[in-house]
């Protein structure tokens, strides 16, 4: 990359002010009360050991946590009341689906990001510029998987540069690359900054803060114990090397010592403050939600097509599955001179297999993707769309699946020659069932931090439905709360409603083995289907709220009161301590 490469930001950088904050949660403290100033265009980094609160402190700065007290001003103004496009972050997570060429997924983004009108030719130009500034067009088909770390790492931070960011936020953005990469990073950040992007990054790496114009070193439990520039560090802290900083703070002194020792040598110094804004600058007009949701679909479609793994197993599971079907049971199960329970048993386990998969197949759709909704979230992503577009990518494949099960069944013989209106009516019945799976497998893939957990819950998710399910134990014969927990269970209602459609009640008459099943087949079939129908809207709503509260904004809690602000949003001037522009403990901070 040349010196003059990045061309990407036009826009003057943005200026933060924190002022007070103080970070708890879960009873313990990870930042102390602290006050800086980040200066439009300047590069800062916040380093210290771990336990520090770096991570912390760079996501209260860019807006992604709400401190238990205190304040954070961009440009005067509170971060919600910012416009999203301005604000770039890149957590330690890659914020780009691994499966596709890098070009395709950047082109996936700039659709999403940018404002609603813009043309698909100037999307795509906006694309070709940003990879051709970060050095990446010869890498433009390559699959990201391939790439490597630093170019990996580039490709997150091209998402964010599409909308031009004044304001960047990058967590540990050298973590695990080669100090040649992590170099080329670096340099990188530094050239943006040089253009006008204001940088916030996190990092531990001495080579990485010498190219700062400033760093930020925070002590165990988020305890401010200097700021300022890379050689007035060596200064304050008496080393030769910035490596020793951390030696220094690890084994000497208290971390409320060293705060102490740092605020007591600091002294304001006169600087001119930027002019806030005065109102709030007009946001871009969003993506509608419709478009999101088309967008989304396609790209969950273009994702599952590309990787195998994935594809073998929404593909194998199915015929697995129904080989197996067609194994255990025979072509005579309907025969009432021979069918014992076998005619329960088949509709069970047809039930059974919808059901399962449907859940497997929304198990793994969110939790892999977690870092890359949330960004995508705070750009302006509706989580309504991206749910339903989960649902509209998996639907046709439950279809196929749901489709080839019962006719290869029917075509073995193993299901009863009933006529196509009653097959259509079994095809309906396992394709709700499915989805309302889907959705069950969508909320629990939303819920969990890792797919180990996800992987975890599949049998705790399978086992009541097979033992509430009303075929082992029908549901009239079960102990009082058994029939509660068989009331929210899909494949309950969808076992009912098949041997309904099936005509199973003629059975419970003629076979001995199937009177205990004369509740469960006597009436129609509607009540079933409604009862799945509620399920499935009920599950994909939990779904939308639990990631909403799963994206929404983190907040410290803390015995202490919010710094007071005017009905403007500006902090009140009448508390001397709270005042950004004469607080003594704030003025030092600025350049």
């Amino acid at each position: 990359m040349t010196d003059n490469a990045i061309h990407l930001q036009t826009r003057r950088g943005g200026r933060i002010d924190a002022v007070g904050v103080t970070y708890r949660a879960g009873g313990r403290q990870t930042l102390a009360e602290l006050s800086l100033t980040v200066e439009p265009g300047e590069l800062l980094a916040i380093a210290g050991g771990s336990g520090a609160g770096k991570t912390t402190l760079l996501e209260v700065l860019a807006g992604q946590r709400r401190p238990s007290a205190g304040q954070i001003r961009f440009d005067g103004l509170p971060p919600g009341a910012c416009s999203a496009d301005g604000v770039g972050y890149v957590p330690q997570d890659d914020i780009i689906h691994l499966e596709m060429p890098l070009r395709r997924t950047l082109r996936y983004a700039a659709r999403l990001r940018l404002p609603a009108g813009t043309s698909a030719d100037e999307a795509d130009r906006v694309v070709e510029q940003t990879m051709a500034d970060l050095d990446l067009a010869h890498r433009a088909d390559v699959p990201v998987r391939m790439l490597s770390g630093g170019q990996r790492k580039r490709a997150s931070i091209a998402v964010e540069l599409l909308t031009r960011p004044r304001l960047f936020f990058l967590d540990e953005p050298t973590s695990g690359l080669d100090p040649s990469t992590s170099a080329e990073v670096m340099r990188l950040l530094r050239r943006l900054s040089d253009r006008g992007v204001t940088t916030v990054v996190t990092t531990h790496e001495p080579g990485a803060i010498e190219m700062c114009d400033r760093v930020v070193f925070l002590a165990r439990d988020g305890h401010l114990v200097f700021v300022g520039t890379p050689a007035e560090a060596r200064r304050h802290f008496g080393v030769t090397d910035l490596a020793q900083v951390y030696e220094r703070l690890a084994s000497e002194d208290t971390p409320e010592v060293w705060a102490r020792r740092f605020a007591q040598r600091r002294v304001p110094l006169p600087t001119s403050e930027s002019p806030a804004a005065s109102v709030t600058p007009p946001g871009r007009r969003r993506t509608g939600a419709v478009r999101q949701w088309w967008l989304l679909t396609r790209r969950n479609v273009d994702v599952l097509l590309r990787n195998r793994l994935t594809l073998a197993i929404l593909l194998g599971s199915p015929v697995l599955v129904t080989a197996m079907m067609a194994t255990l049971f025979t072509r005579d199960a309907f025969d009432v001179r021979t069918a014992g329970t076998a005619p329960a048993q088949i509709v069970f386990w047809i039930a059974f297999d919808g059901f399962f998969f449907g859940l497997t197949y929304g198990l793994l759709q969110i939790v892999g993707e977690m870092a890359v909704f949330r960004r995508e979230r705070v750009s302006g992503l509706r989580v309504g769309a991206y749910v339903l577009s989960k649902v509209a990518t998996l639907l046709p494949v439950l279809a196929a699946v749901c489709a080839v099960l019962l006719a290869v069944l029917r075509l073995l013989g193993r299901l009863p020659d009933a006529g196509f209106g009653v097959y259509t009516l079994l095809f309906l019945t396992m394709l709700v069932e499915a989805t309302s799976a889907l959705a069950l497998g969508l909320l629990a893939s939303a819920a969990v931090s890792n797919a180990a957990q996800a992987a975890l819950a599949l049998p705790m998710l399978c086992f009541p439905q097979v033992l509430f399910g009303g075929a082992i134990v029908p549901v009239d014969a079960m102990a009082g709360p058994g029939r509660l927990i068989s009331i929210v269970l899909s494949n309950r209602h969808a076992f009912e409603a098949l041997g309904r459609h099936l005509g199973l009640d003629r059975y419970t008459a003629s076979v001995p083995a199937m009177a205990a099943y004369r509740d469960t087949f006597t009436g129609g079939a509607g009540h079933s289907i409604g009862a799945l129908a509620v399920l499935t809207v009920v599950l994909t709503a939990a779904t939308v709220w639990v990631l909403a509260r799963r994206s929404a904004p983190a907040t410290g809690r803390s015995a202490g009161v919010r710094m007071p602000v005017d009905t403007a949003g500006r902090v009140r001037r009448d508390t001397p301590t709270q005042d950004v522009a004469s607080s003594p403990v704030f003025a030092p901070n600025k350049l």
